[in-house]
């Protein structure tokens, strides 16, 4: 259509990756990134361009910039960022919005830069307000206030659509923003200080199993509802977005389904076999009440989650116990 189509009406048309061309996977060594990089090579993509944070500081424009004119990567999956759950985002604020506004500019600009075909961003459900309607749907963004224990974060990640948006729009640059709902699954964080609602809580229930304790502390009420997406499906639904998308804005990637905390604690101890109570520490934050997606964006495209929650539990538990229940 040409970039005089793409400036009017935000539409470039989907030309697909081939299994030869350069696909650089930003921040490959992460939760998404990993698997990204495992379905890719599952199917064959046998030209992958990744970096670890030794050898390509983002926050460093210098060197993204001496990178992408060295490499020319044909496609970008941009996975790359600081990541935390609400400790890390309550006491590290600045850290959070500094670096990843630094990474998305430094990235999306050298991107458009070297003449890549197509980036795909990834998002966050945090950047929609703390009190939208639910289900979420894509249009809720910038409609109300947000959760202030994630704002930062937040905010850093609704600059970076608007500035897909913004390249798109002037310079007709096929960058697309995709928003996952909350993730789990194979190499995932578990550090307690640093980890989202998921792997903390298995973490410490299966610590309380070793222990043998008879109860689990969970922060907040334990009623807040959150959606779940095992992470091998986000991966699915990336680079199916990838083939088969290119509009501006943000898209929903979800399963539409949620369960509140202590229903998720009450399912991780099945799977793990804990047997003791849990006690809410109401003095901390719950953040968010309720936190689900609409996505029947994405499933009129074709694509919808095929993990349920108990099978995904699973899978990510054998890996704990494979990679770090002993360390």
């Amino acid at each position: 259509m040409g970039y005089r189509a793409a400036n009017e009406f935000g539409f470039l048309g989907c030309s697909k990756m081939k299994k030869t061309d350069l696909i650089y996977v930003a921040g490959q060594t992460g939760l998404v990134g990993s698997s990204i990089m495992r379905y890719l090579e599952q199917r064959g993509y046998n030209n992958i361009l990744t970096r670890t944070h030794s050898e390509l500081d983002l926050t460093c424009q210098a060197d993204v910039k001496s990178f992408f004119k060295e490499n020319s990567p044909d496609y970008v999956f941009m996975a790359a960022a600081r990541v935390g759950g609400i400790i890390a985002n309550s006491t590290y604020p600045a850290n959070f919005i500094y670096d990843n506004l630094v990474i998305t500019t430094n990235v999306l600009h050298e991107s458009y830069n070297s003449g890549v075909k197509k980036l795909l961003y990834l998002g966050s459900s945090c950047i929609y307000p703390k009190h939208a309607d639910q289900p979420i749907n894509e249009e809720s963004l910038l409609s109300g206030k947000l959760e202030p224990t994630n704002e930062p974060y937040a905010i850093s990640k609704i600059a970076g659509i608007t500035m897909c948006d913004s390249y798109r729009r002037q310079y007709g640059s096929d960058f697309i923003s995709a928003m996952p709902t909350n993730l789990y699954g194979p190499n995932d964080n578990f550090d307690l200080e640093t980890s989202h609602v998921f792997a903390a809580l298995m973490r410490k229930i299966h610590e309380a199993k070793l222990d043998d304790s008879d109860s689990v502390t969970i922060w907040g009420s334990g009623k807040p509802k959150r959606e779940f997406l095992f992470v091998n499906d986000l991966a699915d639904a990336l680079v199916f977005l990838m083939d088969n998308f290119s509009e501006p804005g943000p898209i929903n990637v979800g399963t539409g389904q949620d369960l509140s905390i202590h229903e998720l604690a009450k399912l991780l101890s099945d799977v793990i076999g804990y047997t003791g109570d849990f006690v809410f520490d109401t003095s901390k934050p719950d953040g968010t009440p309720r936190k689900l997606l609409d996505v029947n964006r994405i499933r009129s495209l074709g694509w919808s989650a095929k993990t349920s929650l108990e099978e995904g539990i699973h899978i990510t538990y054998r890996w704990f116990l494979d990679n770090l229940a002993n360390r």
